[in-house]
């Protein structure tokens, strides 16, 4: 951007001059300051909750490493306690900003693994049943104590606490230590000052109602902030005589912010800590409170700003802080005294060590990881490991810990089995429609039960009710300790099929398909599957509207199937990057009305290109082919209606073959409150496509779509306007599954 000069400029540089010259007048006078004949008074730093505006502490750490403030005790509680905790176990102020930097904040705060670390059967549960409410069944039918169990924020805290999870009491810490929690049973403040400290920091963050409470003892404790959100007290409790505390809590909103249900709840919760955070205050000496404006507790894609205006906040109560510092020999002596307490754990493994499971459970977990004994520690490839096996749907946490162990360190892996599950159940609710004359309504749930033989055995079933009636059951079976597995099954259907006559629609089906199958195949674990079986079912079908054109269409059909599935994409509802590919061929051995054996051949994917940090190009593609035969009607391919040709109505061509292509973009437009889902986004996208039966006679339909998609918790909502070419319009609808 071009520089400007304005009148104002003069005043602003004389001003920029004289503040100049201030700082370096203070810095002479600390420099000055003589070595003192009497013991300098303790200090503490006393750091408040506030979420992602908690960041700014970092930038008044880092502003008081600049000017020589000792620190000799650390309080905090919620993110207060987070930051405190890194400079507590020695982390400089530039260590600690350089590591929340490196915090990917949306993955580590979201209540599972990241979509990509997902197991693949889990993918399949998530793709096709979006509800976002974890149920189970283990105890009747229940969820989780919290919206998150916080696994990638239990990893950031094992991370932080490595190397003193045998330190016993916090004052063994480079810097003494207290965290403050609030116990549920007896709704007092819990002062957490030993025992493990990423579990302390586990409670001081555990926000009620979105982060699973942690069980300890006798005690169930949440977020310390309820009763003691600047613990100013525990400080003084502690023997400091100089108490520094950093106010970054949310100030009270005006009315104009108390027009939804997101504001009204936040202004709660501040006025409840509103009178802890007063008394807080009241027992500090100095008082910094950063100027954080609107910043909310959930901008944490604005930590550099956060971290910024925390050292500019430092800055401003430079008077009251300057009579602390020290000179250059007492801050080099300060800091000797501090790392020489700084402990660093030894770089080789000597054994790893699984606690909180056991049986077979335990015996896997200690087989899978036991890799890492005799090497090097890699921290990030452990995490990474650790995420997956909680991809797999059986544990909600998956932590780790340092061990001592003679010949260098050792590791102990914590596993917490989920309380409300397995038997798990996932919810769907899927609507598709085009205005009030073509309309589908189904919703149901699936259950899978977990290890029904041995481990990796799953038993799933599903029901789906509604415009669509779909009840199945699978079993499926790893053979020994592989990743073949056999899985027979049985299934049920019932759905609206409708033909055509031109533009025009002329019958409606009901296509009923009673079944069974059975597949051998093999699982890489996260990103792909490949199967080959028999599935034999019958047909049938009755007419709703219209005269019967389908004669002798009804009957059995068998066919031997191979099929490839590859998921590459980081999201199953509205991805940003990654591909997605089904290929599957059949060989239709008979069915009704044909006379011959035939093959046919199925291709489907999908691909999203991140070109912005909002923005997304995609394309998608399918194409089906019955080679040189005529296929029956139950192995016709269909194309029309949402995302497959919007402009036309649902299955509105049929044929022998099909080929459908779509190009598109996708942007993010804003975030949804957490208790409502995540992104909206504008989506444009222009679609190809033909179904046919002879591909000398081609004939391509063609549509535009523009509008909006949103992530929310009954998943993918998507309203768009569709037209051709031709002038046929639409507008379509959907909830559920899109792409």
């Amino acid at each position: 951007m071009p520089f400007r000069f304005h009148s104002s400029s003069l005043f602003q540089i004389a001003t920029s001059i004289l503040a100049a010259s201030l700082s370096a007048s203070s810095a002479v006078a600390q420099e000055a300051v003589p070595q003192r004949s009497s013991p300098r008074p303790k200090i503490a730093l006393v750091l408040s909750g506030g979420g992602a505006r908690g960041l700014a502490h970092v930038g008044v750490m880092e502003w008081f490493e600049e000017h020589r403030i000792p620190v000799d005790i650390v309080t905090g509680t919620s993110m207060g306690g987070l930051m405190g905790a890194m400079y507590a176990t020695g982390m400089t102020a530039h260590e600690t900003h350089e590591f929340i930097s490196d915090i990917d904040w949306d993955e580590t705060l979201l209540p599972e693994p990241d979509y990509d670390k997902l197991a693949f059967r889990r993918k399949e549960d998530h793709r096709s049943y979006q509800l976002g409410i974890p149920l189970g069944l283990k105890n009747g039918l229940a969820g989780p104590n919290g919206f998150n169990p916080g696994h990638g924020a239990a990893l950031l805290f094992d991370r932080v606490a490595f190397g003193y999870s045998e330190v016993g009491s916090f004052d063994n810490l480079p810097i003494p230590y207290r965290c403050v929690a609030t116990d549920l049973l007896s709704g007092n403040a819990e002062v957490l000052k030993d025992g493990q400290l990423a579990q302390a920091l586990r409670a001081t963050m555990a926000i009620p109602g979105v982060f699973t409470p942690v069980d300890l003892g006798d005690k169930v404790l949440v977020d310390g902030g309820l009763v003691d959100n600047i613990p100013s007290d525990v400080a003084r409790d502690l023997g400091a005589e100089v108490v520094i505390a950093v106010d970054v809590a949310s100030p009270l909103a005006g009315r104009g912010e108390l027009q939804t249900l997101g504001g009204v709840l936040n202004q709660t919760l501040n006025i409840v800590t509103l009178e802890n955070e007063r008394r807080g205050r009241s027992l500090a000496d100095v008082v910094i409170a950063p100027d954080l404006g609107k910043l909310s507790a959930a901008d944490f894609l604005s930590a550099e700003k956060i971290i910024q205006l925390g050292y500019e906040g430092a800055g401003k109560s430079l008077s009251a802080l300057a009579p602390y510092a020290l000179t250059e020999d007492e801050w080099r002596q300060h800091l000797q005294q501090r790392y020489a307490r700084k402990r660093t754990p030894e770089v080789k493994v000597a054994q790893v060590e699984i606690t909180g499971v056991t049986g077979n459970e335990k015996v896997r977990l200690q087989a899978a990881l036991s890799k890492y004994a005799g090497k090097e520690l890699d921290i990030s490839h452990l995490e990474t490991d650790l995420t997956r096996f909680t991809g797999e749907g059986r544990f909600d946490l998956l932590g780790y810990e340092d061990l001592s162990s003679p010949g260098g360190t050792g590791v102990r892996i914590r596993a917490h089995e989920k309380t409300y599950g397995p038997p798990f159940m996932d919810l769907a609710v899927n609507v598709q429609g085009s205005g009030t004359g073509n309309f589908d309504f189904s919703a149901g749930f699936r259950i899978t039960m977990m290890d029904v033989r041995k481990h990796g055995g799953e038993w799933r079933s599903d029901v789906v009710l509604g415009g669509t009636n779909f009840i199945a059951s699978e079993f499926y079976q790893p053979i020994g300790t592989s990743r073949f597995f056999v899985a027979p099954r049985g299934f049920y259907m019932k759905q609206a099929r409708t033909t055509f006559q031109g533009d025009h629609q002329i019958a409606e089906y009901h296509d009923r398909r009673l079944g069974a199958g059975f597949d051998v195949g093999y699982d890489s674990g996260r990103r792909s599957e490949v199967r080959v079986g028999y599935e034999f079912f019958n047909g049938a079908l009755s007419p709703v509207v219209g005269a019967d054109t389908l004669l002798g269409s009804s009957g059995n059909n068998g066919l031997l199937r191979a099929k490839f599935d590859f998921e590459g994409q980081d999201s199953p509802n509205i991805p940003s990057r990654g591909a997605r590919f089904i290929a599957e061929v059949d060989h239709v051995i008979h069915a009704p009305g044909v006379t011959h054996s035939f093959q046919q051949l199925r291709l489907s994917g999908s691909e999203f290109i991140p070109i912005t940090a909002k923005g997304s190009v995609f394309g998608t593609g399918a194409f089906g082919t019955s080679f040189s035969r005529d296929a029956g009607f139950f192995q016709k391919f269909s194309l029309g209606g949402p995302f497959r040709l919007g402009a036309y109505s649902r299955d509105e061509f049929l044929g022998n073959h099909y080929a459908y292509a779509s190009v598109g973009y996708r942007y993010e437009l804003f975030r949804l409150p957490v208790l409502v889902g995540k992104k909206v986004y504008a989506i444009g996208a222009f679609e190809s496509g033909s179904a046919f039966d002879d591909f000398g006679r081609i004939t391509a339909r063609h549509s535009i779509n523009i509008g909006a998609l949103a992530e929310t918790i009954l998943g993918p909502v998507a309203l768009a306007g569709s037209i051709s070419p031709t002038g046929r319009t639409k507008v379509n609808f959907s909830i559920g599954r899109l792409f």
